[in-house]
């Protein structure tokens, strides 16, 4: 499905976030990558073939810290 030069990753890997946005829906929350992957701004996904995965946001706990 990617025409990139060089290739982004596929679906299967694990670093599938990190190919090309070819679509991007702000206001409805999602993206869908050109691997076919639909990214969810709560950091969950849904791949091609159906698999749901999970949202993997870092849980809270520390302090925050702001720009002062």
């Amino acid at each position: 499905m990617c025409n990139h030069q060089p290739q982004c990753p596929t679906a299967e890997c694990a670093d599938r976030e990190a190919a090309c946005t070819v679509a991007h829906h702000p206001e409805q929350g999602w993206s869908l990558l050109c691997n076919g992957v639909v990214l969810f701004e709560d950091t969950g996904e849904l791949l091609p073939d159906g698999q749901i995965i999970a949202p993997h946001r870092p849980l809270a706990g520390g302090r925050i810290s702001t720009a002062a």
